[in-house]
């Protein structure tokens, strides 16, 4: 059994490849995917050659952790039954190729734990529900702090930086102000304010959550902080973050990293779009045939008016 997939062969060589997939087992299914996002942080990262080091990194690989489809195959121990519609996270189903994060392919096999019912109504903003689930993993901590203050401010006005902010609004608190340096990045706020940093004059922000990816980002919003306030680095940094210590130290500065969403972020924010509390929509700007992935990477990465672009599977199966 084989399909097509997004292969990085190394950084910044990136095509469309057939690869044979792995025999599924027991309790796997198989999904064809119809639609699959282009993450602009980590996936970018591993475009340039530029990602840390990380588990499962090298190339070959096939990227790709936004994944939806249909359940066409499903072995007697899995839970899915065939028709279901699904969000996949990736998926290491490629042999000797590297899944890192194995999403971006015409058909995948994935143990059947790791997908999620989804309403098929979604369609391809299904594919946001992992930048969902990161923001609320970022506003929860996971479970593992309290009390978390949700953000009053919030750097970057991309689809996370925009997830993040509807989420605060969605749970009725006051709406976070949100800094942008790219005008073109400006509208589509959804009851909050977008401003350059240089218009925003506070120094009394509580929790400062960054989703820029800016490993500079420490100095200035530690700047804005008041005393014992938090800032929360919620993007993925290819450099070393360092801060001045004397404005930390005079603010008692907290600083907290936010991991990768698990499955309870993910269950609740399908939850809150189910229930129409949280709006995934006008975040995916574009669209292309998986055919034109070579191109649909590189417009991602280097359009700034490119929030979100989806791969469209359907004409590879």
């Amino acid at each position: 059994m084989k399909t097509a997939a997004v292969v990085l062969q190394a950084p910044q060589s990136l095509g469309l490849s057939q690869l044979q997939l792995d025999a599924p087992g027991e309790a796997d299914v198989i999904v064809d995917i119809d639609y699959s996002g282009i993450s602009t942080g980590t996936e970018k990262l591993l475009w340039s050659g530029r990602m840390p080091a990380f588990p499962g990194m090298g190339y070959p690989l096939v990227p790709g952790y936004e994944s939806v489809g249909r359940v066409v195959a499903a072995g007697p121990l899995a839970r899915h039954r065939v028709g279901d519609a699904v969000f996949v996270p990736g998926a290491r189903c490629f042999g000797p190729v590297r899944g890192l994060f194995g999403g971006a392919a015409a058909r995948l096999v994935v143990a059947d734990e790791r997908v999620y019912d989804i309403d098929p109504a979604l369609g391809e903003s299904a594919v946001l529900l992992a930048l969902a689930a990161t923001a609320y993993h970022a506003v929860s901590g996971g479970g593992t702090r309290s009390p978390i203050v949700a953000p009053d401010l919030i750097i970057g006005h991309g689809v996370l930086g925009r997830l993040l902010a509807r989420l605060t609004v969605a749970a009725g608190l006051p709406p976070p102000t949100v800094w942008e340096r790219e005008a073109l990045r400006h509208d589509g706020a959804h009851g909050y304010a977008v401003l350059h940093p240089d218009a925003d004059p506070r120094r009394d922000y509580r929790a400062i959550y960054d989703v820029s990816g800016d490993a500079r980002i420490l100095d200035a919003a530690i700047a804005r902080l008041v005393k014992g306030g938090e800032v929360v680095l919620a993007g993925f940094y290819a450099e070393p973050l360092s801060f001045n210590f004397a404005p930390a130290f005079m603010r008692e500065a907290q600083i907290r990293a936010a991991a990768e969403w698990q499955r309870p972020d993910m269950l609740a924010v399908k939850q809150l779009v189910e229930e129409g509390r949280l709006d995934l929509g006008d975040l995916i700007t574009h669209r292309e045939r998986a055919e034109h992935a070579s191109d649909a990477y590189r417009t991602a990465f280097s359009d700034s008016a490119c929030l979100k672009m989806v791969l469209d599977w359907r004409s590879c199966q």
